[in-house]
């Protein structure tokens, strides 16, 4: 597992303040693809990921909402979070780097987003907006010969 991403309890930590006991996560190891050999046809290094998301203690109903709206396609309608890795050769690093890569997700809706609070031109942007626009139509119509019409 990734000793970096867990701690003491058998948990990943994705902040200081927020962790989620392994035993939430159901791996499943499947054949890998791309090089590796005589070994890459014997071997399931291949690791997938499952997690209840929409049933888990460990996520508040704020964070499942941002979680469903920031990554709608990595989920199953039964709520599941689908996380996997072939990087490596083995299955227990791409384990470890099945979870790197969910405390990763998680971390990015673990911020609220800041919410847009709509904004005026100033005046003085404004009067320098109209001003640009008169010198650009002066250009134009200088560019026009008299007998236009």
């Amino acid at each position: 597992m990734a000793a970096e991403a867990l701690d003491s309890h058998h948990r990943l930590v994705v902040t200081p303040t927020w962790s989620i006991p392994v035993d939430e996560f159901r791996f499943s190891y499947s054949r890998s693809g791309g090089p590796g050999g005589q070994n890459v046809n014997k071997v399931n290094s291949k690791a997938t990921l499952r997690w209840n998301a929409r049933t888990s203690p460990s996520l508040s109903p704020e964070l499942w909402d941002r979680l469903q709206r920031r990554f709608p396609r990595r989920l199953t309608e039964q709520g599941d979070l689908l996380v996997s890795s072939q990087r490596f050769r083995d299955a227990g690093r791409n384990a470890s780097d099945c979870l790197e890569k969910l405390r990763e997700l998680l971390l990015e809706i673990a911020v609220p987003p800041k919410v847009r609070r709509p904004t005026k031109p100033s005046s003085a942007s404004r009067v320098r907006r109209l001003e640009r626009k008169r010198l650009h139509k002066r250009r134009k119509q200088a560019r026009r010969p008299e007998s236009w019409f």
